[in-house]
């Protein structure tokens, strides 16, 4: 995604992106989510439905398709916070944005997955997540076009998020160990056997691209 926001202003065109890891809990938020589904693998850490200010997201969105001359505050997550576990960053940190935009880029690992019936879980511990996954209908609601990149495999997120914390440590920054990573990552790998993006939702306005390791395009 940054590359290509370097690349409209090229254009004449003025965008801004965000992820919807941006919208994660505080550290604090996300303990008590834990504490209350003790042993639930999919809830003790950040990333499953669940582990998002769903609000949150929804006030940014709307700021931003509605913004003017005016400027605002996108919030922004810390990956790094509390040894690789992470926390939402301090408003003083957050980046400001001024309008008006032409385009908003929304990214995020589970953006078009919809709830399945119960008995499509291959996991008890999926129920509460899967649950939970009906209130990111709004914000499906508020996007105007979406593309799909989906990995020919999907044991190659495992690849790319080690990749990630490695960039992360080699900046300076604390990240999880490498065993730390793996079981993280495993965890996600049920949804993606769960979930599909529901192609109806966005009917003409949905492209998807399948990519390989190394995330060239392949259809």
């Amino acid at each position: 995604m940054r590359q290509l926001l370097e690349q409209l202003p090229e254009h004449g065109l003025r965008a801004v992106g965000l992820s919807i890891d941006d919208f994660y809990l505080t550290r604090e938020e996300q303990l008590r989510v834990a504490a209350e589904h003790p042993g639930n693998p999919y809830l003790e850490h950040r990333g499953y439905p669940g582990t998002h200010d769903v609000e949150l997201g929804v006030r940014t969105l709307d700021a931003l398709r509605g913004l003017g001359d005016q400027s605002i505050q996108l919030p922004r997550y810390d990956k790094s916070a509390h040894g690789g576990r992470g926390d939402r960053a301090p408003e003083s940190e957050w980046t400001s944005v001024t309008g008006p935009l032409d385009l908003v880029f929304l990214d995020g690992w589970m953006l078009g997955f919809e709830p399945v019936p119960d008995s499509r879980l291959p996991d008890p511990g999926l129920v509460p997540p899967n649950r939970a996954l009906a209130s990111y209908a709004q914000w499906l609601e508020r996007l105007d076009a979406f593309v799909v990149l989906r990995a020919k495999d999907p044991n190659y997120v495992l690849r790319w998020r080690v990749q990630a914390e490695e960039n992360m440590k080699a900046e300076g920054k604390p990240g999880l160990s490498r065993e730390a990573i793996e079981d993280y990552i495993r965890r996600f790998l049920p949804a993606y056997d769960t979930y599909r993006v529901n192609p109806s939702r966005f009917a003409d306005r949905l492209l998807e691209i399948v990519i390989d390791e190394d995330r060239r395009p392949i259809t």
